[in-house]
């Protein structure tokens, strides 16, 4: 399952990304916004989506789309076991899930055109965790962190 959530200043990039993945034949659950509403405020839809994940890690995977992409990050960033990743290209999305197992995915819409975020998308769903041993020790580093910090 894809869950997939903007504010206003993603709300089309999100348009384009859903149809893509449906099209592609993803499982795709859109947590908002329902409609573009320009005083929406990107912590509500970036909740929405990290809580569904948590519910979900063993199959789920988030995109978050905002403007700068750090508003969504950084709440998304808040929920234990999430690990979103701000991805600008192809290869920084790539390298979010081979080195870090990012499971969010959040992008800039004010920064990307349609069809490089629907690469970076493509690049990001395609590629899978390399579980090298000096991934793994870095991820437990991190649940350290998390079990230490986020209740």
């Amino acid at each position: 399952m894809i869950y997939l959530a903007a504010d206003h200043r993603g709300f089309a990039l999100k348009g384009a990304i859903k149809a893509w993945l449906l099209e592609t034949g993803y499982e795709v659950r859109d947590l908002g916004a329902p409609e573009l509403d320009i005083s929406d405020d990107y912590p509500d839809f970036a909740v929405a989506a990290a809580e569904a994940l948590v519910k979900d890690f063993d199959h789920g995977k988030a995109i978050l789309i905002c403007g700068s992409g750090h508003g969504m990050d950084m709440v998304a960033n808040k929920y234990k076991g999430v690990r979103a990743a701000i991805c600008f290209n192809t290869s920084v999305a790539k390298q979010s899930r081979e080195h870090e197992n990012a499971n969010a995915l959040v992008l800039a819409a004010d920064w990307l055109k349609e069809d490089q975020a629907v690469e970076i998308v493509k690049t990001w769903l395609n590629t899978e965790f390399d579980d090298a041993e000096r991934n793994e020790r870095r991820l437990g580093k991190m649940r350290e962190v998390e079990g230490r910090n986020l209740k």
